[in-house]
C-alpha cells in the first residue's frame, strides 16, 4: 500500500510539474487583465463564454472515458496510406511575389495569405503533433511543408483564431517570432505569447466584432462557438474566434474553429459577401457538435456568411476524431453541390487566389 501510494504520489508531482513548468503549456492571465476582460461581454465569473451555453463541463471520469474511446478505437482508414506530399514552393516565389491576394495552405487550417505586398500567417502550426509534447499525439500528415519554415520570408502579420494546440503551437511560434512585425489574437492569447518571449509591443487582442485597421487591410475579430484551454486548469481562459480580412478588392473569412450557430448568419449580414471562407470542416463527432461542425453544417455556413466559394479547412492534417480522413471532404462536397455553393479543395501548398472563380482542383486525396 506504501509503494502504490508512493507511485502516485510521485506521478501527481510529476504531472504537475510538467503543466506548471513545460514552456508549451504557455502563460496564465494576470488579476489586472481579468479586470479588463470583465468589460468583455464574453467573459463572466472569471471564464469566456459562448452566447449558448455550451460545452458543458465535463467531469474527470467523462473526460478519462472519452480519452479511453478515442485512443482505443480502431479507424479503418483514419489516417493517409502514406505521408501526404505538398506542392512545393520555391522561397523566391515566396518573398518577391507582387501579384493578386493568394493564400497557400499549409494542411490543417495553417495558411500564408499575401495580399496587397503583405505576408500574414493563418493559425502557423508547424509542429509534428497537436500537443504539448511530442510523445503525447499522433504524427500529423505531413512530415514536409510546401516551404522549410525557416525559408519563410519576413512575415508582416500573424492572425491566431484560438489557444489549442493544433492552431497555437510552441515550437511554430519561437520559429517565426523573430521574422514578424504583428500578432493578432482574441483576449487572452496574447499571454501565451509572451511567454514564449514575443515582444508585447507585438501583440495585439481583440474581443469579438472589435476592427483594427492594418495598414490597407481591415481585421475583424469575429465570434466562433467553441471553447479553450492547455492545461488541467485553465479551461475557457482566453478568448476564441472568427477572423474577417477585408482589403479595397478581397473579402475574405477565416472559420476558425466553431459549431454552427446563427453567429454565421451574423458575420454574413455584417461583412459579406466573401470571395473565399475558409471554413472548418473535419475532427468532428456528435458528442462534441457543439464545438465542431459537421461537414453538412459547413457547407449551410458557407452559405450563412455569403460565400462565394469555400474551403474546408482542419481536415487533412491531423487524426483528432474517429472518422475516415476523407469523410469531412466527401461529405461537404455532397452537401454543397445540394446547396448549390462552390467548394475547392486544393492540395496542400497549392496556389488558391482569392479572387479565382476557375476550379482548377483535382481530387489529389483518392486512393491515398
Amino acid at each position: 500500500m506504501i509503494t502504490t501510494l508512493a507511485i502516485i504520489g510521485i506521478l501527481a508531482i510529476a504531472v504537475l510539474a510538467f503543466t506548471n513548468f513545460y514552456p508549451s503549456f504557455g502563460g496564465n492571465s494576470t488579476k489586472e487583465q481579468k479586470r479588463i476582460y470583465e468589460k468583455s461581454n464574453q467573459f463572466n465569473n472569471g471564464k469566456f463564454r459562448n452566447v449558448k451555453p455550451v460545452p458543458e463541463d465535463l467531469s474527470f471520469s467523462d473526460k478519462l472515458s472519452l480519452a479511453y474511446t478515442f485512443f482505443t478505437t480502431n479507424v479503418p482508414n483514419g489516417r493517409p496510406k502514406e505521408d501526404l506530399k505538398p506542392r512545393k514552393i520555391d522561397s523566391t516565389d515566396i518573398a518577391d511575389y507582387k501579384g493578386e491576394a493568394r493564400l497557400i495552405w499549409f494542411g490543417h487550417s495553417s495558411f500564408l495569405l499575401q495580399i496587397e505586398g503583405k505576408n500574414i500567417l493563418i493559425d502557423p502550426m508547424f509542429g509534428a503533433v497537436a500537443a504539448p509534447h511530442p510523445l503525447l499525439g499522433e504524427k500529423r500528415f505531413n512530415k514536409e511543408f510546401p516551404i522549410a519554415i525557416e525559408q519563410l520570408p519576413h512575415i508582416d502579420a500573424v492572425i491566431f483564431s484560438h489557444d489549442h494546440y493544433d492552431h497555437l503551437d510552441y515550437e511554430s511560434v519561437l520559429k517565426i517570432k523573430d521574422k514578424t512585425n504583428h500578432f493578432y489574437t482574441p483576449l487572452g492569447v496574447g499571454n501565451h505569447l509572451t511567454a514564449w518571449g514575443v515582444s508585447g509591443a507585438k501583440i495585439k487582442e481583440m474581443d469579438w466584432w472589435q476592427e483594427t485597421q492594418f495598414g490597407s487591410l481591415k481585421f475583424v475579430c469575429t465570434p466562433a462557438q467553441h471553447f479553450s484551454g492547455r492545461g488541467l486548469n485553465n479551461a475557457q481562459s482566453t478568448l476564441w474566434s472568427s477572423w474577417v480580412i477585408t482589403s479595397e478588392n478581397e473579402n475574405i473569412f477565416f472559420s476558425g474553429d466553431s459549431g454552427y450557430a446563427d453567429h454565421f448568419k451574423e458575420i454574413g449580414n455584417k461583412y459579406g459577401p466573401f470571395d473565399i471562407a475558409l471554413m472548418e470542416c473535419g475532427q468532428y463527432n456528435k458528442l462534441w457538435s457543439d464545438i465542431h461542425m459537421m461537414p453538412e453544417e459547413t457547407a449551410q455556413a458557407g452559405i450563412d456568411v455569403k460565400a462565394k466559394k469555400i474551403m474546408p479547412i482542419h481536415w487533412a492534417g491531423f487524426k483528432l476524431a474517429l472518422h475516415e480522413w476523407t469523410d469531412p471532404i466527401k461529405r461537404v462536397e455532397a452537401k454543397a453541390a445540394e446547396l448549390n455553393i462552390k467548394v475547392i479543395a486544393p492540395q496542400i501548398g497549392q496556389e488558391i487566389m482569392v479572387k479565382d472563380s476557375i476550379d482548377n482542383y483535382k481530387n489529389w486525396w483518392k486512393d491515398l
